[in-house]
């Protein structure tokens, strides 16, 4: 980007903005199935971006100097704790910071000199990318492939004297189903071992629905041996983006995953988060969200998610040729195809303006779709089962995606690094798919067959090189 000569208006500003969004996934209506999280109700979207905004230009850095951090930090940390079962908290910009700290405090509590990070192979990335960041090797443990729950004995043995923390979710993201914490923590509590629970879809929704009457198992810190939660504000708290919590038992815990450093002559560092300067815009928006919805709000954002969820997935059992997987205990549904590529049919979605969530297979889980039924679905649910069955239909005929012979062989044995970008860019354009700046949006069923054929690690290369492409110079 060139910077211009002169500055701008922002009235000009605002809109070159709503040109650059021209091709984005609406945010609001409900039509996307993943990524936002819509109340429904336009009036608390309003009061979340005033606070934002009065809060955008103070800085979290130093709570010293604006003590309303600290004051809306209180507040917004003890409803989460209230709700789920005590502890101490950290306000961070999302699931995967939390996970972080959550990570950090526990490897650093265990003082092991070769730690391992025992979790399901259901459990999020960011669990991943923790350990990459902090020198832990993970230690996967494979789930019931008929109700894709980790099971407590599979945990138990891949605990071993190196095992810093061990992961159950709540639920996971996937299948939306939530592991046995009480039997996980167990375990985990009878080797002296620390237990994270990520509740970061989970922890400000599954209150709601068991108030609702859905019949939700023990999960949050009132669970013996659970020692640390993640739960994720801009998910089902509905709050702007760059809200989560993390809670630990213990305190000491929580200082564990603070940062401070003495050994410059500069300014005081001390830090609760991986980052240090920030915004907080992101906490006044959740802690208005937090006040204007209530807890009333809260439980009829919660009923009728459930109700939504009840007859999407009636719905979908009842088209030919698709069935959701597993027994889903929260608002997440998943579902795959028997004779119907689900890759196409995400496209087929697509095109008639409903954005629905590609899962890659994995460790015996199928491919399949994935839906995030928040409170705006409700009042959709008819209509996205519609497209649903069209796009399913559609997908029938067309057949699944045919990749060219030898082309997945040749991706696989490529040597990414050699290739520039420009080469990688008509390496995708061979089979149709368009990274150039402008092109839009390409059909992703082709992208979706290829990285599905590939092992995990041939899947994360291409996927990096497919984000340089995208970003350019």
């Amino acid at each position: 980007m060139n910077l211009p000569l002169t500055g701008r208006t922002a009235d000009d500003l605002l809109t070159e903005i709503a040109r650059l969004k021209g091709n984005d996934l609406p945010v609001r209506g409900g039509q996307v199935t993943a990524y936002v999280y819509d109340t429904g109700r336009a009036e608390i979207g309003e009061a979340a971006a005033r606070a934002y905004a009065e809060m955008l230009e103070v800085n979290c850095l130093d709570p010293t100097a604006f003590p309303s951090v600290v004051e809306m930090e209180r507040q917004v940390v003890g409803a989460v704790a209230d709700l789920l079962g005590g502890g101490h908290g950290i306000f961070t910009s999302g699931g995967t910071e939390s996970i972080m700290l959550a990570v950090k405090a526990a490897r650093d509590a265990a003082g092991r000199s070769r730690p391992t990070l025992v979790l399901p192979v259901t459990a999020h990335p960011a669990f991943h990318k923790a350990a990459h960041y902090l020198g832990i090797a993970v230690v996967p443990v494979p789930v019931d492939l008929a109700t894709y729950k980790v099971r407590a004995q599979d945990v138990e043995a891949a605990m071993d004297a190196n095992t810093i923390m061990v992961v159950a979710s709540a639920p996971s993201y996937p299948q939306g189903v939530i592991d046995p914490i009480e039997e996980v923590a167990a375990v985990a509590a009878r080797a002296g071992v620390p237990c994270h629970v990520d509740a970061c879809v989970g922890g400000w929704l599954l209150p709601w629905l068991r108030e609702a009457g859905a019949a939700v198992p023990p999960f949050d810190l009132s669970v013996p041996g659970v020692t640390s939660l993640s739960c994720d504000l801009h998910k089902f708290g509905y709050a702007p983006k760059g809200a989560s919590v993390v809670l630990f038992a213990d305190p000491a815990m929580r200082r564990r995953a603070y940062f401070a450093s003495a050994a410059w002559p500069g300014y005081t560092i001390i830090n609760a988060t991986v980052q240090s300067s920030r915004s907080a815009g992101p906490l006044g928006g959740a802690w208005a969200t937090l006040q204007a919805l209530g807890r009333k709000g809260y439980v009829e954002l919660g009923r009728s998610a459930l109700e939504a969820t009840a007859r999407l997935r009636a719905g979908i059992t009842a088209i030919p040729g698709l069935r959701v997987l597993g027994e889903p205990e929260s608002s997440l549904v998943a579902f795959t195809g028997d004779g119907i590529d689900v890759f196409v049919l995400a496209d087929e979605a697509r095109a008639r303006g409903w954005f629905l969530q590609p899962q890659l297979s994995y460790a015996g889980i199928p491919a399949n779709l994935h839906i995030t039924v928040t409170g705006v679905t409700s009042a959709g649910v008819e209509a996205m089962v519609k497209v649903i069955a069209e796009s399913a239909e559609s997908a029938r005929l067309r057949g699944p995606v045919v990749l060219p012979d030898g082309l997945v062989e040749l991706v696989a044995g490529l040597d990414l690094d050699a290739l520039d970008d420009t080469a990688f860019a008509e390496l995708a354009a061979s089979v149709g798919v368009d990274l150039r700046p402008g092109a839009g949006q390409p059909e992703m069923a082709t992208v979706n067959a290829v990285l599905d054929a590939l092992p995990a690690p041939a899947r994360e290369a291409v996927l990096v090189r497919f984000l340089s492409v995208i970003y350019g110079s």
